[in-house]
């Protein structure tokens, strides 16, 4: 593995992990009022065509970063949905 790859891999970890505190919060208190769903779709939509972006150049650190990225968003827009 390069060390451009490793940067991604960096990168991708603090990226994503920025996610976890924003759904551990909506889980926790069951609310989302705050949250724009206008917001996390497009944002969702965007991290989907990085993903396939991702795979198209296969980037190791793309890859893993929006899949999980589009697990976490993904509950958001559930729960925003769901405790409207």
């Amino acid at each position: 593995m390069d060390k451009i790859e490793i940067l991604g891999l960096i990168a991708a970890a603090l990226t994503t992990s920025s996610f976890v505190p924003q759904v551990y919060k909506a889980w926790k208190q069951k609310s989302t009022k705050d949250i724009s769903l206008t917001m996390y779709l497009f944002f969702f939509t965007g991290i989907v065509l990085w993903l396939i972006y991702g795979i198209a150049i296969d980037s190791l650190s793309m890859i893993i970063a929006n899949a999980i990225t589009i697990v976490l968003s993904f509950f958001i827009i559930a729960a925003k949905l769901k405790y409207k």
